[in-house]
This record gives structure tokens, sequence and C-alpha cells, in this order.
């Protein structure tokens, strides 16, 4: 049997909803956890990132305000400065995250999850 997928997600959020309606029309078994009501934590977040093997700088919503008034653009901040921020601040966290056991993958695009249905 493999693993259950875990979908870290805003309900309000379009590419999550798509996420949502990939998986069920999948007929996957799958969990939804809304982040902004059960905050990640700096270690789950860091092994997400470690699980879709990209930088937490890869991860961050440029396009939100937070990001601008953060200067985030311009910053140079390490790992672990990024992933506390992420913490702190929801908003800059891209989603949908998918996860499945060893593996994640950012559901933007969201044919992307599609890798973790094989």
């Amino acid at each position: 049997m493999k693993e259950k997928i875990t979908v870290y997600e805003k309900p309000t959020c379009t590419k999550c909803r798509e996420a949502d309606k990939l998986l069920r029309e999948s007929g996957v078994d799958y969990d939804k956890i809304n982040y902004y009501v059960e905050p990640l934590s700096a270690d789950k977040l860091q092994k997400l990132l470690k699980k879709m093997g990209i930088p937490a700088s890869e991860l961050l919503r440029t396009t939100e305000p937070i990001y601008r008034e953060l200067k985030l653009a311009k910053a140079e901040k390490t790992e672990k400065e990024l992933i506390a921020l992420m913490v702190k601040y929801p908003d800059l966290i891209q989603r949908p995250i998918v996860e499945r056991g060893a593996k994640a993958v950012l559901g933007r695009p969201t044919e992307n999850i599609k890798k973790l249905l094989k």
C-alpha cells in the first residue's frame, strides 16, 4: 500500500482547489492541512523543502505584499532565516505543497502532483 498523500494548502487558493480536484478525480485518499489554521513548524518546512529538493528561496511567493515589505528581493538571508520568515508569515509560502512518503512537490503547476500518483 502506498503512503497517504498530504496537501498543505490555503483553501481559498485557486491552485489548492485545482490540486483538490485533481486528487479527487484520481480517486486518491489524501489529507488536507490548512497551514493557516495548523501552522507549519520550521522543522516540518525544512523537511518538506528537502523532500522537494529545492532551497527555501524557491518556495517564496514573491508577489505577496509581505515579500516587498520585508525587502526580500534584495536581502541576503540564510535558509534558516527564510524558513523562519515563512513560518512567521505563511503568506510567503508557495502553495499547495503535496507530500507522499519521502517525496513532495509544489503543486504549481497542478501537473506536478501527478509525479506522486505513480
